[in-house]
């Protein structure tokens, strides 16, 4: 039961945090200075944030409930794990000692996400013990 709850748990943290990236696009409007100055501005145009934004939204709805997790939960890690190359140097200097030529840039707010990648990758590897996901549960009916 403690695998199906993890399991539950890390599908919920993993998709909220796709709603929220989401809504930080679309409702926040930071979406375009996020990708200037975290990703080299790739994708920074308004219209592709809006764009991507609404994709994260319902991506991050669809992992929460469970849903189509064959291509569900690959789309995720490869939103998370890809997100999180670009921000390397937060994981291997967190205080910017190191990495970075003002400490002041380094952000360990972004030292989480590598344990948010690899539990994208988790879901993926033990998909068939998510028995709680409402397309698990869906194909029991059947």
């Amino acid at each position: 039961m403690l695998t199906k709850i993890s399991l539950l748990i890390m599908r919920i943290g993993t998709g909220a945090l796709l709603v929220v990236w989401g809504l930080v696009r679309v409702a926040g409007g930071m979406g375009e200075g996020l990708a200037d100055k975290y990703y080299g501005g790739v994708g920074s145009q308004a219209t592709l944030q809006l764009a991507y934004g609404y994709a994260e939204i319902a991506l991050g709805l669809l992992v929460v409930l469970g849903l189509f997790r064959k291509y569900t939960l690959i789309g995720s890690a490869l939103i998370l794990v890809g997100g999180a190359f670009p921000i390397w140097r937060h994981f291997l200097d967190p205080f910017g000692q190191y990495l970075f030529a003002n400490p002041d840039d380094a952000n360990i707010l972004f030292f989480p996400s590598i344990t948010v990648a690899g539990a994208a990758l988790a879901l993926i590897a033990l998909r068939s013990h998510d028995t709680l996901a409402l397309d698990s549960l869906f194909g029991k009916k059947r």
